[in-house]
């Protein structure tokens, strides 16, 4: 009764939350390890263990990064977060990872990634750009008071092995740019990631060769992919039912353009003020200017590729006051021209 009361509550709040899977394997960790009781971990996140083994389990990012704090506490270890991504254990991996392994390139891998992240943790916005002959992947937390150091290593060394385990073991990175500053365990940033690494930069990224992109999966199998696809599809619209408020934000944007995003018009249409909206978008680990870009990238990618509209047009329809400015976005937001994009995918 008290689980399904947990379940309720997080289905109809607009607390980011992230995918029970991650909060059960640092539990676990900790548990079979003798590094804590199973008493201590569910005060600390305030849920019973057992209930984090449903795979449509949500957990507030809050508690979850209050579950990190008190492994580093109980183990010692400030380099918790890096040395647990470097475990590759393909048994226990989530669906989010076989997806992506089992996706056909590395482009498709990626931009399965990015269109997952939201089931991993809502308070962490991931979007990748093409500039030239390089590719940058950032991790983006708008909520400061959501950003959990251990978390966001994890992420990253997880993400960084895992790749090189599935896809080749001289897999490199250019460099890796980090929003918090250097901490005492610099060093095991440089083992794991062999490459420039510069700390306090203002955003955390990672960023590789472009032409990495067009590099097939050694093992993708597209049988496992299709029917893993109907599973996440499932689950990513209980997450969109949860009508939070950025969700709104995005519906309102969406409706308004032609008309250039407007905070304030934006907040009228929601009868509430422009800092109501922004300390609600807060809380949910949102910012505005991100929704407005997410909506404008997609329109664009979508205007572009069907190919009904010339490219002046798809610019004054997204709210442009012309088609150079446009272009300029479309290529931050892509790595090409939009002539570029709709000639490869049109």
């Amino acid at each position: 009764m008290e689980k399904q009361v947990q379940e309720d509550a997080l289905q109809t709040s607009d607390t980011p939350t992230v995918s029970a899977s991650s909060s059960l394997a640092l539990s676990e960790h900790l548990i079979h390890r003798d590094e804590a009781f199973t008493e201590s971990i569910e005060q600390t996140l305030s849920m019973d263990v057992n209930a984090l083994r449903d795979p449509d389990c949500r957990v507030p990012v809050a508690a979850h990064n209050a579950l990190w704090k008190f492994a580093i506490e109980r183990t010692g270890d400030q380099a918790l977060g890096l040395r647990l991504g470097e475990i590759v254990d393909p048994d226990r991996m989530g669906l989010m990872s076989h997806i992506i392994f089992n996706s056909d390139t590395v482009a498709e891998a990626l931009h399965q990634y990015v269109r997952l992240q939201r089931l991993v943790n809502e308070a962490v916005h991931l979007y990748h750009i093409r500039e030239d002959d390089e590719v940058r992947v950032v991790w983006q937390v708008p909520d400061p008071e959501l950003y959990c150091m251990a978390d966001m290593d994890r992420t990253l060394s997880a993400a960084f092995t895992r790749a090189r385990h599935f896809i080749h073991p001289q897999l490199a990175i250019n460099y890796l740019s980090l929003a918090h500053e250097k901490p005492d365990y610099r060093a095991h940033y440089e083992r794991i990631f062999q490459c420039p690494i510069y700390f306090g930069a203002g955003e955390t990224s990672l960023a590789f060769p472009a032409r990495y992109l067009d590099k097939s999966l050694p093992h993708r199998n597209p049988y496992v992919y299709s029917a893993l696809q109907t599973h996440v599809n499932r689950l990513m619209r209980q997450l969109r039912s949860r009508r939070t408020t950025a969700d709104r934000v995005r519906r309102i944007i969406s409706k308004q353009l032609p008309r250039t995003p407007d905070v304030d018009r934006v907040a009228s249409a929601l009868n509430m003020s422009r800092q109501t909206l922004y300390r609600k978008l807060k809380k949910e680990g949102e910012s505005f200017q991100h929704l407005a870009e997410n909506v404008r990238r997609e329109r664009a990618i979508r205007y572009v590729v069907e190919g009904n509209y010339g490219l002046t047009e798809v610019a004054f329809l997204l709210g442009f006051s012309e088609l150079s400015a446009f272009s300029r976005a479309f290529k931050r937001w892509t790595g090409e021209t939009p002539g570029q994009y709709r000639a490869r995918h049109g």
